[in-house]
């Protein structure tokens, strides 16, 4: 739904890497081409060079590797099998779904536009939305929000969703007399389909790609959800200005009952699952106890993550499959120590720790900016340097 991360696969360009203190020499060899430009080199060689480079690719980005049987880019040779079964989907189970889920994404707009009929949206620091609307509009919008959004997800083939709740020892902090409400819910991020689930399960309000408001059906579902919008390309201080919107956003939440939770993927970008990349700050800046959330996706033929595929490749080959699974995991409210409160990135990493112990996922050191490397790459972009021996600045 939110098309902010569509502009982490298209811009495929990264920064060149600095020269370090000792003026290393870099390797400026294209990161899937063999260096032999001899005609006379095997076409044996050089596809094991290939391989290799691929190989050591994965290895250093591994947070972005699709493993399924779809491949690499979902670009992969399929079985003739596999062929014949996405041939019968293609013509079949794809225009029903793509039909119905149309409907359903119609007559939620519908109901946005008639709960908003004769009302101003709030306008604040350049953000605009309908959050904080109450009444039965608010109610309406909520409620059916959340029911759509499942809807939705057992069109796209999620017919049943486990979701479990772990305890955790946190004897070693202080603890409330009563619960408190928390401020924000933290989430892994591996699809786009994420926000489908955290929309049907408590309706928060999202950060989104500030192109997202204008966009038709969407952009008002979105004001309706209360979204945060940055411009993700921006270098001025637009961030400082959307962190501060974040954090007293949270601390609303957190204080007023009735205000909508904030919902952030600190990781920043979507990974294939099974890593978990470094937490950004902007959530825990507030100081609010934060709510855990760990959506892990099961697949045996073609993984739901969003990872090292196109968007449109992906919708298809996920309208195509017919049954797909997610599991969400919820961990207990995680309320700061003294110490984490003063330190927002020790905050950060441990309730990172904690999701990665309890979810069973690999601690990751890469970022966006290594995943538009590695897209790059496998996008046959040799203009890049190589980062297979040093990191992107």
């Amino acid at each position: 739904m939110m098309k902010g991360m569509e502009s982490e696969l298209k811009d495929l360009n990264s920064k060149a890497a600095k020269s370090n203190a000792n003026n290393t020499v870099r390797d400026d060899r294209p990161l899937l081409k063999s260096d032999s430009a001899s005609s006379t080199t095997s076409t044996t060689t050089t596809t094991a060079t290939t391989a290799a480079e691929l190989e050591e690719l994965e290895k250093k980005f591994a947070a972005y590797v699709r493993r399924d049987v779809y491949g690499t880019l979902g670009r992969g040779e399929l079985a003739a099998k596999e062929k014949l079964f996405l041939g019968f989907a293609l013509v079949t189970l794809l225009p029903i779904r793509v039909i119905l889920a149309a409907i359903v994404l119609v007559v939620y707009y519908v109901i946005c536009r008639v709960c908003t009929l004769f009302l101003s949206p709030n306008r604040e620091d350049e953000q605009e939305d309908y959050a904080h609307m109450g009444g039965w509009r608010r109610n309406v919008i909520v409620r059916c929000g959340k029911a759509l959004s499942r809807v939705m997800l057992f069109v796209f083939g999620f017919y049943w969703i486990p979701e479990s709740t772990t305890s955790i020892n946190q004897e070693d902090k202080p603890q409330p007399e009563k619960t408190e409400r928390p401020g924000v819910i933290i989430s892994n991020h591996v699809s786009y389909l994420d926000i489908l689930y955290h929309m049907s399960s408590s309706f928060p309000s999202f950060v989104a790609k500030r192109s997202v408001a204008k966009l038709p059906l969407v952009g008002l579902i979105s004001k309706c959800l209360g979204c945060i919008y940055v411009q993700r390309e921006s270098k001025s201080s637009d961030f400082k200005g959307v962190s501060a919107v974040v954090t007293e956003r949270i601390r609303e939440a957190h204080q007023n009952e009735s205000a909508p939770l904030m919902m952030l993927f600190p990781e920043g970008t979507t990974t294939n699952g099974d890593f978990l990349l470094p937490f950004k700050t902007g959530g825990f800046l507030a100081k609010a106890p934060v709510l855990p959330v760990i959506l892990k996706y099961h697949y045996q033929r073609f993984s739901p993550a969003w990872d090292s595929i196109s968007g449109v490749r992906h919708v298809i080959f996920l309208l195509c499959q017919f049954v797909n699974n997610m599991e969400a995991i919820q961990l207990p409210l995680y309320y700061p120590s003294q110490q984490e409160m003063d330190d927002p990135k020790l905050y950060a990493d441990n309730v990172r720790r904690l999701m990665a112990t309890e979810g069973n996922l690999t601690l990751s050191d890469i970022g966006l900016a290594e995943k538009r490397v590695y897209h790059a790459a496998l996008n046959g972009n040799n203009s890049l340097p190589s980062v297979l021996h040093q990191k992107d600045d």
